[in-house]
């Protein structure tokens, strides 16, 4: 009985995988049923139930399920000769389970509306109108910088720790609710990650467990980037799963928070973005932009890369080789290239706005 129920679990993951591909076709039906009506529902009572926690309980369930698998393949290896067949059944079985669950708790985001769709944005831009949004956030990004630091050209540091900040981002959505009325965080389930090490060495600051609805920031990445992961991770909780829309919406809840050093934080963070698309472009303008921004900010972005330079190693362009290939898999085409999206995002909402 029990090796039948595990033949037909493994065989629905041919029909689980068909139907994902086929939803993924219907945008406007995933935003509607799903998007913004089955998963805020889920999200909140995975919220409610684990957000509490001090610790992350998605974390200890990776941990153990690590051990399990790692001691179930030990167990089992010899049986994949005498028995392939229903060795391949057992595994099978396992990754069907794990397929339904992902999709149905968080992944089937991946396949919304695009957010320049439900904002009403264009998804293109001209030159122009990139030096224009940029030279905004770059003279943004120096008021805020004078108005914490003064006439000076030191990094800021944040003077908050880090638990204060988890504790804090969830602001920066309450104030956006006015605009984004489907940006509502509450309960707050942002935690420390019981994995920031080996995160580091694999380049990243921050996920969320699509299992757990936890939301995970890297406990060793500087505290000047704290706001802006926090603000990201939360954007993937409340169902944006591509990572430029996530960067968008992470740096707008910094942008409008009541603090000003998550606004600081959600100014630069976009304006790096900005630069980067303008050096890509034409680097003699670059130039030009960059000298405009005050040297204190530039000394931030060089805190941050130093950090990710200090844990550089042979394995980290595999998992984030690793990481692209996943993307490609979940509707973000390009990969990890897919994050300069954001760029379209703030230029064709900042085009019109006064910051």
């Amino acid at each position: 009985m029990l090796k039948n129920t595990k033949t037909i679990i493994a065989i629905l993951l041919i029909p689980q995988y068909l139907t994902v591909k086929w939803l993924s076709k219907y945008p406007e039906f995933i935003e509607a049923y799903y998007s913004e009506g089955l998963y805020p529902y889920i999200s909140k009572t995975l919220s409610f139930t684990l957000g509490w926690l001090p610790f992350s309980f998605g974390d200890i369930v990776y941990t153990l399920a690590i051990i399990y698998i790692l001691r179930w393949f030990f167990k089992n290896r010899k049986r994949l000769r005498k028995d392939t067949k229903q060795w391949f059944i057992d595994v099978l079985s396992a990754v069907s389970i794990i397929y339904f669950a992902f999709h149905f708790f968080w992944g089937l985001n991946y396949y919304r509306l695009p957010l320049h769709k439900s904002l009403n944005l264009k998804s293109d831009y001209n030159t122009e109108q990139l030096i224009s949004v940029t030279k905004k956030i770059i003279a943004k990004s120096n008021a805020l910088y004078f108005e914490i630091a003064g006439n000076d050209t030191v990094k800021i540091d944040i003077p908050y720790s880090k638990s204060e900040i988890l504790n804090m981002a969830a602001l920066g959505y309450t104030n956006l609710k006015n605009t984004f009325p489907n940006l509502e965080y509450h309960p707050e389930s942002a935690k420390r990650s019981l994995f920031s090490y080996p995160l580091t060495y694999m380049g990243f600051s921050g996920y969320l467990n699509p299992l757990t609805n936890e939301a995970h920031v890297d406990a060793l990445i500087p505290i000047y980037l704290f706001p802006t992961t926090t603000s990201h991770e939360m954007a993937h909780q409340v169902g944006y799963a591509a990572e430029n829309e996530a960067n968008f919406i992470g740096s707008l809840a910094a942008m409008n928070h009541d603090d000003l050093y998550f606004q600081y934080s959600g100014y630069t963070f976009a304006l790096r973005f900005c630069l980067n698309e303008i050096y890509r472009r034409d680097e003699v303008l670059f130039e030009e932009l960059f000298s405009s921004v005050n040297k204190g900010i530039l000394k931030n972005y060089q805190e941050a890369r130093d950090f990710w330079d200090s844990y550089e190693n042979p394995l980290e362009p595999l998992f984030k080789k690793s990481y692209s290939s996943y993307l490609k898999a979940n509707n973000q085409s390009k990969g990890m290239e897919s994050y300069s999206y954001v760029v379209a995002l703030l230029v064709n909402y900042f085009n019109e706005k006064s910051l």
